[in-house]
């Protein structure tokens, strides 16, 4: 009976936020096929679904698209964790729509801001021409969208201490050397900040100093 009650809890919370797991199994189909790519014709693959100054140049919905179903790191279990994490629960308390509104909102706006700042580095001789073939893939700007957005169903002083982490977290490599995708997780960061709208009038903040047994209100 414990174990059918877990089951039916794992399935009721996964039920809850059905775009999470959805793009978390066309994540794992994706990394099972680029598994089966040759490893020559894998970069060239991505290359082509990337988010890089050429591609965008030439079809900018199709790899905003394609780019956020494909993972460059090969791994899709620590997406399986974060996913549940993070995702899971802003889908649950945002609703499916306006969960992906901030994933949308950070994934395209980050990654037209980071090459938006890679261009303007080619053009000043800051890096090289070929750069504008740069792969740029993978679903991290809408994921720290999300832990961003996160930070709102929190209630405070908690939330504070949530938001200055996540700002840090997403600060700090811009102070040595910061790469244009350093600049995308930032400037995701700061969008899922800003989506605030999107969180008010969804019910009350989480609380880590209530538990089940405690006063409900």
């Amino acid at each position: 009976m414990r174990i059918h009650r877990g089951l039916g809890g794992v399935w009721a919370f996964v039920r809850g936020a059905p775009g999470t797991y959805v793009w978390l199994s066309v994540l794992f189909v994706t990394t099972v096929v680029l598994h089966h790519m040759p490893p020559e014709f894998e970069e060239h693959f991505l290359r082509h679904r990337s988010t890089n100054l050429h591609e965008l140049s030439r079809d900018p919905v199709r790899v905003l698209v394609a780019s956020a179903m494909w993972n460059e790191s090969g791994h899709w279990l620590p997406y399986a964790v974060l996913y549940t994490v993070f995702h899971a629960p802003a889908e649950r308390r945002l609703g499916t729509a306006r969960w992906l509104a901030v994933c949308a909102l950070a994934h395209v706006l980050a990654s037209l801001v980071s090459e938006a700042v890679l261009l303007t580095a080619i053009r000043r001789g800051r890096a090289p021409l070929t750069a504008v073939h740069t792969l740029d893939i993978g679903v991290s700007y809408a994921l720290a969208g999300v832990i961003a957005v996160l930070g709102y169903r929190i209630a405070a002083p908690w939330r504070y201490a949530y938001l200055a982490a996540v700002l840090a977290v997403f600060a700090l490599p811009l102070t040595a050397g910061p790469t244009f995708t350093d600049i995308g997780h930032f400037v995701a960061a700061l969008i899922g900040l800003a989506c605030y709208p999107l969180v008010r009038g969804r019910g009350k903040a989480w609380n880590p100093k209530e538990t089940p047994a405690g006063p409900r209100g």
